[in-house]
């Protein structure tokens, strides 16, 4: 089934079968989204609320939806004209192996104000979805640096 897309006074909402896919901050469920990047992933452990609401805040969010509960997100960093970095996505694992992850990555690299950037970029542990999706390793990983947080 093709998705429908429709366009909202506060962002953009796309729907398959049972399944709704949308960029609106106020249907973000942040204590489900905070709950799971809290226990789930290795480079958000720790992560405050405080510090969550103020990533979503400044970011282009999307959130997957079956009915009225939140079962995906992503948040894309964006300046909106040359350079984005996709983080904090995830499926929640009760509604994984339905292909709604390489959906949401379709819908955000598909996104009207993501359109003609220079450079999409994201880290991973399992570049399996990524690569579907046409995301291939950096071509000149030298090139390319950090200025990671310590502890504290």
């Amino acid at each position: 089934m093709l998705p429908s897309t429709r366009a909202t006074t506060g962002g953009t909402e796309l729907r398959r079968g049972g399944y709704e896919i949308s960029t609106r901050r106020d249907r973000l469920d942040l204590d489900l989204v905070h709950r799971f990047l809290s226990t789930e992933f290795w480079d958000t452990l720790g992560m405050t609320r405080e510090v969550l609401e103020r990533a979503v805040e400044r970011s282009l969010c999307f959130g997957v939806y079956e009915g009225d509960r939140q079962v995906g997100f992503a948040r894309v960093v964006t300046d909106g004209a040359t350079f984005a970095f996709i983080t904090d996505d995830f499926i929640l694992p009760a509604h994984r192996g339905q292909g709604l992850g390489a959906w949401m990555m379709r819908c955000i690299l598909a996104q009207p104000s993501l359109q003609g950037l220079r450079r999409v970029l994201l880290v991973t542990h399992d570049p399996r979805l990524y690569l579907k999706s046409g995301f291939t390793p950096l071509s000149e990983p030298e090139t390319y640096m950090e200025l990671a947080a310590t502890g504290g």
